[in-house]
């Protein structure tokens, strides 16, 4: 039965990973069309906003895919997206 459970559990996380994953690429497709960067760059630039507004990578995601369709981003996330931005040169 504890086998069974660990299993259940671990299939759980799986799919959460999976999921974050998913949004994480969305995010990105998202700064790629807004900054005319590479993937690369706007993995870089994901992890650098995380870094500079100490939010996870996956909540800034999920507000980043939010915002294209239609939402808000909140002031600071907004400015260090803005900063990181234009600290880049479109490729």
């Amino acid at each position: 039965m504890e086998a069974n459970r660990r299993l259940i559990e671990e299939n759980r996380h799986l799919q959460e990973g999976m999921q974050t994953r998913a949004r994480i690429d969305q995010a990105m497709g998202v700064v790629v069309a807004l900054g005319g960067i590479t993937p690369d760059e706007a993995w870089d630039l994901l992890r650098e906003v995380s870094m500079n507004t100490n939010t996870k990578l996956r909540t800034l995601a999920e507000a980043l895919v939010g915002w294209a369709a239609g939402g808000a981003l909140t002031d600071d996330v907004r400015r260090a997206l803005g900063a990181a931005l234009g600290a880049r040169e479109p490729t």
